[in-house]
């Protein structure tokens, strides 16, 4: 018996080399986490990084899957996120609010691209919006979460500690990922 496949139907189904591809950028988010530079209560990762490549390699559907197989890996108990931690308390911890907000960076990017394309520009004025709301997300549950103890601290000194100094390393990521993900797309067929 052969089955009827509609034209609509093939587009929400995932390739094998979508899947590949998606559980290949999961692991190069592992990676990346597990670069980490200890600076304070936020350290310095390439999560950023390889999150950028993965949206403009993969594109947003399948970028926003390989960050959420690489979360849900981290929430599950392998060690995925940076200094090799695990576990849904990592996500409830201070820093959390960061790997929601690279959630929710992946799917301004994806809804972005579907709305306005995937030129250059659009690319980098979404990415640079999902970074903002990133780092608002974040920065939002760092607070709430230290405010519950007795130490409280201002969304100012939180920003000074968790966004400010990591910037000017995100903006020379967002640069890096493009010029390194056009060039791959140059030579590679992906």
């Amino acid at each position: 018996m052969s089955e009827n496949v509609s034209p609509n139907s093939s587009k929400s189904r995932f390739t094998t080399k979508e899947l590949v591809l998606t559980a290949l950028f999961a692991a190069v988010i592992t990676v990346c986490a597990w670069t980490a530079i200890p600076i304070g209560a936020v350290p310095v990762t390439l999560h950023t990084f390889a999150v950028f490549c993965a949206l403009n390699l993969l594109g947003g559907r399948n970028g926003t899957l390989s960050f959420l197989v690489y979360l849900l890996l981290g929430s599950i108990g392998l060690p995925v996120f940076a200094g090799f931690k695990s576990g849904i308390g990592v996500i409830l911890g201070p820093t959390g609010g960061y790997l929601i907000g690279y959630l929710i960076m992946c799917l301004i990017f994806w809804f972005g691209t579907k709305l306005f394309g995937s030129k250059l520009a659009v690319r980098i004025i979404l990415m640079t919006i999902g970074l903002a709301v990133c780092y608002l997300f974040g920065t939002i549950w760092f607070v709430y979460v230290y405010s519950k103890g007795d130490d409280g601290i201002s969304f100012y000194s939180a920003l000074k500690i968790c966004v400010i100094p990591f910037v000017p390393f995100d903006l020379i990521k967002l640069v890096l990922s493009l010029i390194i993900t056009d060039r791959i797309k140059k030579y590679a067929k992906i």
